[in-house]
């Protein structure tokens, strides 16, 4: 059996949610608060690296700082 620390399963998860669209993702703790970190394209994609928090830490609180670079064509 593989055994996968509640950071790595927290990345994937993240990580596969987003599809991947999260540059530089990286989980960090403050207290028992999980904070997000990375750059994002959209506000959509760091919304979703929010839910797949929650969804994976229960009750955890969630700080989301992963920054937003919009970028225009």
């Amino acid at each position: 059996a593989v055994i996968v620390s509640r950071d790595e399963a927290l990345l994937d998860r993240i990580a596969r949610h987003t599809g991947r669209r999260v540059v530089g993702l990286a989980v960090e703790w403050a207290d028992e608060t999980v904070v997000l970190r990375g750059q994002a394209p959209s506000f959509h994609v760091k919304q979703l690296a929010t839910h797949a928090a929650r969804e994976v830490l229960p009750g955890v609180p969630v700080r989301n700082a992963i920054q937003v670079t919009q970028t225009r064509h």
